[in-house]
């Protein structure tokens, strides 16, 4: 079989892919080729992937996403600051909502998903007992912030989108550093966003319902690179 890899090079040291394919369940093999991950005789089912992602090294975050296992890139600091911007927004807008950073969600995606957001929009509370890999139907919003590397297209605008799409999110907002815009996605049905729009860093940004947050944009600008 062909064996199943990362499209594009991981943020992963060579020390840490030894211990991560020392701590690998029995009958998953994992390689390190030319700087990707790769599971060999893959694709990685569901409950393996979960016991390899408990057991990955610290700073190691590992998702499944369309039944190709994903390391998620170490976030930059500008990356911190712009979801520490959004959050202090949803905050002062809407009170009883959180934006939980990197909860692991079980997303519907062909052979099944595991993702972590950069950040959750719903209701406190909501993610109480539900384990490392919540059941996504209370979520309001999804958003990723993309990182300068070179898959940032297919991880961030296409295989997350579908992703959040396939689970019912209702919105999906995409923070794009590449070309200092965001992306509001919503309408989700079949796997798919039927609308969306894209506002320059500075604008105003309306996030429809259920999330019905207003967006003032303008502190982007000075992450803006």
């Amino acid at each position: 079989m062909t064996p199943s890899t990362a499209d594009y090079p991981d943020d992963m040291s060579i020390e840490d892919f030894e211990e991560l394919a020392d701590r690998a369940p029995e009958g998953v093999k994992l390689e390190f080729l030319g700087g990707r991950l790769v599971v060999k005789y893959g694709p990685i089912d569901i409950d393996d992937f979960e016991e390899l992602a408990r057991v990955a090294p610290e700073g190691v975050t590992l998702e499944l996403i369309n039944g190709k296992l994903r390391v998620k890139p170490v976030p930059d600091g500008d990356h911190g600051e712009i979801y520490m911007w959004l959050m202090r927004q949803c905050m002062q807008h809407r009170p009883e909502l959180a934006l939980y950073p990197e909860q692991g969600l079980a997303i519907k995606t062909y052979r099944g998903g595991r993702a972590r957001a950069d950040g959750c929009l719903a209701p406190v509370g909501y993610f109480a007992g539900h384990g490392e890999w919540a059941d996504p139907s209370g979520v309001l919003m999804a958003v990723e912030v993309t990182s300068h590397d070179s898959d940032t297209h297919r991880r961030d605008r296409v295989e997350k989108r579908d992703g959040y799409a396939a689970a019912g999110i209702p919105v999906y907002l995409l923070v794009d550093r590449d070309r200092d815009a965001l992306t509001v996605f919503t309408d989700p049905e079949d796997g798919t966003y039927h609308q969306q729009a894209s506002y320059p860093f500075g604008a105003t940004v309306p996030l429809p319902g259920p999330v019905d947050i207003t967006l003032d944009t303008e502190k982007l600008k000075d992450y803006a690179h």
